[in-house]
């Protein structure tokens, strides 16, 4: 058992939130991020002080940005702060380790330090934090798929790392780092179940075996 993972009754309801386009946590996941806003700055500081708790949301790029303000996706994921330092030049430099997805209840107003927060419902992701049920996603159809993908899309791999790689764990790194559009990476963190989650990622990864879109490649 995780000592570190929370019980469902503790998972916060207001959340610190990131959007970030192009970053995608999954429940299992860890990502790095450089913070060096100074409001972003701040939410660090506040989540360090309050269980290390923030949220990761994806900007939706359909819709409009009021004031400059992006318009985020209705869900996203808790992540835990899991590693923290302080560079030279005042940065902070954090991992976030992904708890659970959660829906945006609403968006409250900006905290006084400048960073947006929401109200957070994790009534529909409650299964994020038991332990992995069920089959393992499809080994054999994920690395078929994923050798012509990164080839086209001129990836290096450590191949032999990938190959001992625990499927269900393979399958949450590669939709966080695999260079998909961010409606796409939305899509997989909604995506029901982790079964359900690794067909898409198959499906995405067969469609860009053609390599990037035309749309971009420099002219």
């Amino acid at each position: 058992m995780d000592p570190f993972q929370p019980r469902p009754e503790a998972l916060p309801r207001e959340i610190p939130i990131f959007p970030l386009a192009g970053a995608l946590l999954l429940p299992g996941g860890r990502l790095p991020l450089n913070i060096f806003e100074p409001r972003y700055l701040a939410m660090v500081e506040d989540a360090l002080a309050a269980g290390r708790f923030l949220g990761m949301l994806l900007p939706d790029p359909s819709k409009p940005r009021p004031a400059g303000r992006s318009t985020i996706y209705r869900a996203g994921c808790l992540g835990r702060i899991a590693s923290f330092a302080e560079t030279e030049d005042g940065r902070y430099l954090i991992t976030l380790r992904g708890i659970a997805r959660f829906a945006v209840a609403e968006e409250l107003a900006d905290s006084p330090r400048g960073y947006r927060r929401v109200r957070a419902d994790h009534g529909a992701y409650r299964a994020d934090l038991a332990p992995p049920a069920g089959p393992a996603p499809d080994r054999a159809a994920l690395l078929a798929a994923l050798r012509p993908y990164f080839a086209a899309q001129g990836i290096q791999a450590d191949w032999p790392a990938i190959e001992r790689s625990e499927p269900a764990a393979l399958v949450t790194s590669l939709c966080m780092v695999c260079p998909f559009s961010d409606p796409e990476k939305q899509a997989l963190l909604e995506a029901p179940d982790s079964l359900a989650r690794a067909e898409m990622l198959v499906a995405l990864l067969r469609m860009g075996q053609a390599g990037p879109a035309a749309s971009d490649r420099p002219s």
